[in-house]
């Protein structure tokens, strides 16, 4: 019985946050599945295949019917050299794709930008969720209208813009001062009204990162998590998987799956992922093996 109630009272303390609930009411369960629909002709893995809208909208259907628990759309490429793209073209591209998907899919969309006027067109269109890749320091106008719709956030950590982020790659601990700086972000979003509970931290996998960045920072997400917030990992495709695990199709699906199991078993609260289908059967194992770890 004290052996029962103290695995038990161990079991409360460790436990992940279990849920996002949206400003409309819809509740995310955590482990979630984000999926990746690039409205963009450049992305640095299906750049183009989604570009026209209805291509977009039918991917984002098919991706809630493979399991996606949110669908995240983004018309501005932010893979290693890419240039900005202008808020009215890339408003263009994901507010159609938005809109089509009003009443049809029955999941949450997620707004990728770091650009505020984008934002808040999305969320005026239906999005709830604002996917920041430059933690709201891109555009100072952001925090100010994530707050004002009462959306949730996810906080990235990246240095510089994605056109010089792979020369800032240097770090003494990458862990810490990849925490450091999330931890800084999420108290100016507080700061500026937006509810902890709708705050979510990213380490930004790929970001100003090299490969053993990439793996330390896996390595050390129970050191996020003791940040006290939900952590998207996006691991997808990323080229520190293509050079572990091999740049075939196949190879390139395994090694996010590897990663994406052990970052949610390390406490991951969200993987944004471009195959939902195969990595939310990952993450249906990962859960399974991880509640019957407390019953041994």
């Amino acid at each position: 019985m004290a052996r029962a109630a103290a695995r038990n009272s161990v079991s409360r303390r460790r436990l992940p946050l279990r849920a996002l609930r949206l400003a409309h009411g819809a509740r995310i369960k955590f482990p979630a599945v984000m999926g990746v629909i690039n409205v963009t002709p450049d992305s640095f893995s299906d750049g183009g295949r989604f570009f026209d809208p209805e291509a977009a909208v039918a991917r984002a259907l098919q991706m809630e019917q493979e399991g996606a628990d949110i669908v995240d759309i983004g018309g501005e490429s932010t893979r290693p050299g890419a240039v900005e793209v202008p808020a009215e073209v890339e408003a263009s591209r994901v507010l159609p794709v938005i809109r089509k998907l009003q009443g049809r899919l029955h999941r949450p969309i997620s707004i990728d930008t770091r650009k505020a006027i984008v934002a808040e067109q999305a969320l005026e269109a239906g999005a709830e969720i604002v996917n920041d890749v430059s933690a709201m320091t891109f555009d100072g106008a952001m925090a100010g209208v994530v707050a004002r719709y009462r959306a949730a956030v996810v906080l990235m950590h990246m240095r510089g813009t994605p056109a010089t982020m792979a020369q800032m790659a240097r770090y003494h601990d990458v862990v810490d001062e990849v925490g450091a700086y999330l931890q800084r972000r999420a108290e100016a979003a507080r700061a500026a009204g937006i509810a902890k509970s709708r705050i979510i931290i990213d380490p930004g996998i790929g970001f100003a990162k090299k490969t053993s960045h990439n793996l330390k920072l896996l390595a050390g997400l129970p050191r996020l998590c003791r940040l006290g917030y939900p952590i998207l990992v996006g691991v997808s495709r990323k080229n520190f998987v293509r050079q572990i695990a091999g740049a075939e199709q196949e190879q390139l699906l395994l090694g996010t799956a590897a990663a994406v199991s052990l970052a949610v078993a390390a406490g991951a609260a969200i993987v944004r992922v471009h195959d939902p289908g195969p990595i939310a059967a990952a993450v249906r194992m990962t859960c399974a093996i991880a509640a019957a770890r407390w019953d041994i």
